[in-house]
Protein backbone atom coordinates (compact mmCIF):
# COMPACT_ATOMS: atom_id res chain seq x y z
CA UNK A 1 0.00 0.00 0.00
CA UNK A 2 1.65 3.17 -1.19
CA UNK A 3 0.33 6.72 -1.17
CA UNK A 4 -1.87 7.59 -4.11
CA UNK A 5 -3.28 10.61 -5.84
CA UNK A 6 -6.97 10.97 -6.67
CA UNK A 7 -7.93 14.11 -8.55
CA UNK A 8 -6.12 16.92 -6.69
CA UNK A 9 -5.59 15.14 -3.35
CA UNK A 10 -2.94 12.83 -1.90
CA UNK A 11 -4.03 9.82 0.18
CA UNK A 12 -2.03 7.56 2.50
CA UNK A 13 -2.73 3.95 3.58
CA UNK A 14 -5.10 3.55 6.52
CA UNK A 15 -6.83 0.12 6.67
CA UNK A 16 -5.44 -2.91 4.83
CA UNK A 17 -7.65 -5.33 2.90
CA UNK A 18 -6.94 -8.07 5.48
CA UNK A 19 -8.14 -5.82 8.33
CA UNK A 20 -11.32 -5.02 6.43
CA UNK A 21 -12.05 -8.68 5.69
CA UNK A 22 -11.42 -9.65 9.33
CA UNK A 23 -13.93 -6.99 10.44
CA UNK A 24 -16.48 -8.20 7.87
CA UNK A 25 -16.11 -11.79 9.13
CA UNK A 26 -16.50 -10.63 12.75
CA UNK A 27 -19.63 -8.62 11.90
CA UNK A 28 -21.14 -11.53 9.95
CA UNK A 29 -20.55 -13.87 12.92
CA UNK A 30 -22.22 -11.39 15.32
CA UNK A 31 -25.22 -11.00 13.02
CA UNK A 32 -25.53 -14.77 12.51
CA UNK A 33 -25.52 -15.25 16.30
CA UNK A 34 -28.21 -12.59 16.86
CA UNK A 35 -30.42 -13.57 13.89
CA UNK A 36 -29.99 -17.36 13.93
CA UNK A 37 -33.75 -17.98 14.05
CA UNK A 38 -34.80 -15.04 11.86
CA UNK A 39 -34.72 -14.08 8.18
CA UNK A 40 -33.45 -10.48 8.16
CA UNK A 41 -33.78 -8.00 5.33
CA UNK A 42 -30.56 -6.08 4.76
CA UNK A 43 -30.89 -2.60 3.24
CA UNK A 44 -27.57 -1.42 1.83
CA UNK A 45 -27.18 2.31 1.31
CA UNK A 46 -25.61 3.04 -2.06
CA UNK A 47 -23.20 3.90 -3.47
CA UNK A 48 -20.56 3.53 -0.80
CA UNK A 49 -21.73 0.36 0.94
CA UNK A 50 -21.87 -1.91 -2.12
CA UNK A 51 -18.50 -3.67 -1.55
CA UNK A 52 -19.02 -3.96 2.20
CA UNK A 53 -22.58 -5.24 1.68
CA UNK A 54 -21.49 -7.83 -0.90
CA UNK A 55 -18.63 -9.13 1.26
CA UNK A 56 -20.78 -9.26 4.40
CA UNK A 57 -23.72 -10.92 2.64
CA UNK A 58 -21.43 -13.62 1.19
CA UNK A 59 -20.22 -14.46 4.70
CA UNK A 60 -23.71 -15.08 6.08
CA UNK A 61 -25.02 -18.63 6.42
CA UNK A 62 -28.48 -17.66 7.70
CA UNK A 63 -31.49 -17.12 5.43
CA UNK A 64 -31.48 -13.43 4.49
CA UNK A 65 -32.50 -10.99 1.77
CA UNK A 66 -30.82 -7.82 0.57
CA UNK A 67 -32.14 -4.66 -1.03
CA UNK A 68 -30.59 -1.32 -1.90
CA UNK A 69 -31.45 2.34 -1.52
CA UNK A 70 -29.48 5.31 -2.77
CA UNK A 71 -29.05 8.16 -0.32
CA UNK A 72 -26.36 10.80 -0.71
CA UNK A 73 -25.13 13.87 1.16
CA UNK A 74 -21.53 14.28 -0.06
CA UNK A 75 -19.96 16.45 -2.74
CA UNK A 76 -16.19 16.31 -2.90
CA UNK A 77 -14.76 15.80 0.59
CA UNK A 78 -17.59 17.51 2.52
CA UNK A 79 -21.15 16.73 3.42
CA UNK A 80 -23.59 19.06 1.67
CA UNK A 81 -25.96 18.94 4.63
CA UNK A 82 -28.77 17.80 2.35
CA UNK A 83 -29.79 14.17 1.96
CA UNK A 84 -30.90 13.19 -1.52
CA UNK A 85 -32.85 10.00 -2.24
CA UNK A 86 -32.31 8.97 -5.84
CA UNK A 87 -33.33 5.30 -5.70
CA UNK A 88 -36.08 4.31 -3.30
CA UNK A 89 -36.80 1.14 -1.36
CA UNK A 90 -39.04 -1.34 -3.19
CA UNK A 91 -39.20 -4.08 -0.55
CA UNK A 92 -41.89 -4.40 2.11
CA UNK A 93 -40.40 -3.89 5.57
CA UNK A 94 -43.58 -4.27 7.65
CA UNK A 95 -43.01 -6.84 10.42
CA UNK A 96 -39.51 -7.66 9.10
CA UNK A 97 -36.20 -7.68 10.94
CA UNK A 98 -34.27 -4.97 9.08
CA UNK A 99 -30.53 -4.34 9.18
CA UNK A 100 -29.26 -1.14 7.54
CA UNK A 101 -25.79 -1.53 5.97
CA UNK A 102 -23.82 1.69 5.85
CA UNK A 103 -20.23 2.23 4.74
CA UNK A 104 -19.54 5.21 6.98
CA UNK A 105 -21.42 7.26 9.53
CA UNK A 106 -20.00 10.67 10.25
CA UNK A 107 -22.53 13.43 11.09
CA UNK A 108 -25.36 10.87 11.19
CA UNK A 109 -27.66 13.17 9.22
CA UNK A 110 -28.35 10.69 6.40
CA UNK A 111 -29.62 8.03 8.79
CA UNK A 112 -31.29 10.62 11.03
CA UNK A 113 -33.46 11.62 8.06
CA UNK A 114 -33.95 8.11 6.65
CA UNK A 115 -34.72 6.09 9.80
CA UNK A 116 -38.06 7.80 10.62
CA UNK A 117 -39.28 7.00 7.09
CA UNK A 118 -38.34 3.38 7.62
CA UNK A 119 -39.79 3.21 11.15
CA UNK A 120 -43.09 4.54 9.77
CA UNK A 121 -43.32 1.28 7.78
CA UNK A 122 -43.32 -0.65 11.09
CA UNK A 123 -40.47 -3.17 10.83
CA UNK A 124 -40.39 -5.78 13.62
CA UNK A 125 -36.85 -4.66 14.45
CA UNK A 126 -34.42 -2.18 12.98
CA UNK A 127 -30.68 -1.91 13.53
CA UNK A 128 -27.59 -0.47 11.89
CA UNK A 129 -24.42 -2.21 10.77
CA UNK A 130 -21.68 0.24 9.75
CA UNK A 131 -18.17 -0.45 8.55
CA UNK A 132 -16.81 2.92 9.76
CA UNK A 133 -17.90 5.54 12.29
CA UNK A 134 -16.39 9.01 12.71
CA UNK A 135 -17.62 9.36 16.27
CA UNK A 136 -16.17 12.84 16.82
CA UNK A 137 -18.17 14.17 13.84
CA UNK A 138 -21.55 12.87 14.98
CA UNK A 139 -24.15 15.62 15.20
CA UNK A 140 -27.18 13.31 14.94
CA UNK A 141 -26.54 10.31 17.20
CA UNK A 142 -27.70 6.96 15.85
CA UNK A 143 -27.40 3.63 17.59
CA UNK A 144 -24.95 1.38 15.77
CA UNK A 145 -25.53 -2.26 16.66
CA UNK A 146 -22.66 -3.68 14.60
CA UNK A 147 -19.52 -1.64 13.93
CA UNK A 148 -16.33 -2.44 12.06
CA UNK A 149 -14.08 0.49 13.05
CA UNK A 150 -14.23 3.83 14.81
CA UNK A 151 -12.02 6.22 12.85
CA UNK A 152 -10.79 9.81 13.34
CA UNK A 153 -12.19 12.77 11.44
CA UNK A 154 -10.15 12.22 8.28
CA UNK A 155 -11.57 11.90 4.77
CA UNK A 156 -11.22 8.31 3.52
CA UNK A 157 -11.49 6.54 0.17
CA UNK A 158 -11.42 2.94 -1.01
CA UNK A 159 -13.49 -0.19 -0.42
CA UNK A 160 -16.57 1.53 -1.82
CA UNK A 161 -15.82 5.03 -0.54
CA UNK A 162 -15.00 7.65 -3.13
CA UNK A 163 -13.68 11.12 -3.75
CA UNK A 164 -15.83 12.62 -6.51
CA UNK A 165 -16.48 9.20 -8.04
CA UNK A 166 -12.93 7.83 -7.88
CA UNK A 167 -11.29 5.36 -5.51
CA UNK A 168 -14.26 3.06 -4.83
CA UNK A 169 -12.51 0.09 -6.46
CA UNK A 170 -9.53 0.07 -4.07
CA UNK A 171 -9.44 -3.05 -1.84
CA UNK A 172 -7.96 -0.98 1.03
CA UNK A 173 -8.98 2.25 2.71
CA UNK A 174 -6.79 5.35 2.38
CA UNK A 175 -7.02 8.60 4.31
CA UNK A 176 -6.39 12.12 3.11
CA UNK A 177 -2.82 13.19 3.84
CA UNK A 178 -2.19 16.12 6.07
Amino acid sequence: MDTLRIHDKQFEPYLRAQELQAAVQRLAAEIERDYADKRPLFIAILNGSFLFAADLFRQLRIPAEISFIKLASYKGTRSTGHVITSIGLDDEVFDRDVIILEDIIDTGKTLHQFLPQLEHQQPRSLCICALLHKQECTLYPVEISYLGFTIPDRFVVGYGLDYDGMGRNLPEIYQLQG
